[in-house]
């Protein structure tokens, strides 16, 4: 446990005041992910910045340092018997709670449990002008400030340092089950919407390789029950199955030869026309695809099953890798960036070469 805030500041400072810029990196585990760093750019650590702040079992409130390992968070809750819902991936053991939410990941539960955005209940943010700020609150019923906090989600640190991450966080379930069954990847769409569509507890719907998983969690009464009635197998190992989803283990995402692009499209949507390698999660809601392929070419069909698309990891990271922006949204996000961080210090071109 350590706070280095000073240490961040002055950091800051220097950069603003000799006209540097600055890679803010944490546990490293998603340096993938984005544009390539500038290289001419110095490194700002905040993977030391660590530690539980404050947490209170009773009210589901959580404040932790950004540096804080999803690890060391996870085991703190399970003591009292919670989690965090949205199963942040663990891409590796040093991933941390700051990068899960500037990157904006969340794990199989999203559609049902919420995204780390949904969670997110105010943050500590050091802007290119050095100024220490805090945004939110530590309270579910405190929203002054809520949207900035949420802001954070995604923007890849290009709007400032976050320090302190406040979080809902909730029981785990009583019990937990996953189903299988074969099935073609024509019919799955329409399979796993009708099943999130019942009034069950269904908590991941995902296909891959000719099977679809469906994974019930909540009381066991209603969890025993649904399996009943539901077809397929129980797995035997659902939990491990889930937890490689989760963190990204599984096989279907091991090695780096083969672009790995991410559709975010609308649940019932049919799946892009690419040959290739197909992973469906969050029942159709992210489908992820193995191919060669330009962003050119994907965003008419990730427009066209209603979402966007990103090249989440290999490829060309040197070009645009998150899907086009609108005029109209790029002048927001740039008076955004500026009103954050002025001298455009942090993170630049990370998210787009334009920001």
């Amino acid at each position: 446990m350590a706070d280095i805030s000073q240490q961040l500041i002055e950091r800051v400072l220097e950069a603003r005041d000799g006209g540097h810029k600055l890679n803010i990196v944490g546990g490293g585990s998603k340096a993938f992910m984005g544009r390539a760093a500038d290289p001419d750019a110095g490194t700002l650590n905040v993977g030391e910045h660590t530690g539980i702040v404050e947490y209170h079992p009773v009210e589901l409130v959580l404040t932790v340092r950004a540096g804080t390992t999803i690890s060391e968070i996870e085991a703190t809750l399970a003591e009292q018997g919670q989690a965090l819902h949205f199963e942040p991936p663990r891409l590796a053991p040093e991933a941390t709670i700051g990068g899960t939410l500037a990157t904006n990941l969340s794990g199989p539960a999203r559609p049902w449990s919420g995204s780390v955005r949904d969670q997110v209940l105010g943050v500590r943010l050091l802007n290119g002008k050095g100024e220490h700020l805090r945004f939110g609150g530590q309270v579910m019923k405190n929203v002054a400030g809520y949207d900035v906090s949420r802001l954070q989600a995604g923007a890849m640190g290009t709007l400032g340092v976050m320090t302190e991450i406040s979080l809902k966080v909730m029981p785990k379930p009583a019990a937990s089950m996953t189903l299988v069954q074969e099935m073609a990847m024509d019919e799955v769409i329409h399979y796993m919407n009708s099943r999130s569509a019942e009034p069950k507890p269904i908590t991941g719907a995902c296909w891959v390789d000719g099977k679809v998983y469906l994974r019930l969690s909540g009381a066991r009464s209603a969890v025993e029950a649904t399996a009943e009635k539901w077809s397929g197998e129980v797995l035997e190992q659902g939990d491990a199955f889930w937890q490689q989803v989760q963190d990204m283990q599984h096989e279907f995402f091991a090695g780096n030869d083969v672009p790995l692009w991410r559709f975010s499209v609308g649940s019932t949507a049919a799946t892009p026309p690419l040959e290739g390698n197909w992973f469906i999660d969050w029942a159709g809601a992210q489908r992820w695809y193995r191919g060669e392929g330009q962003l050119s070419d994907m965003e008419p069909l990730a427009r066209a099953a209603g979402g966007q698309v990103s090249l989440f990891r290999g490829g060309d990271r040197n070009g645009e890798v998150m899907h086009h922006q609108p005029d109209a949204l790029k002048s927001i996000q740039r008076r955004v960036k500026n009103s954050f961080d002025p001298d455009n210090i942090f993170n630049p071109g990370r998210l787009y070469s334009w920001l």
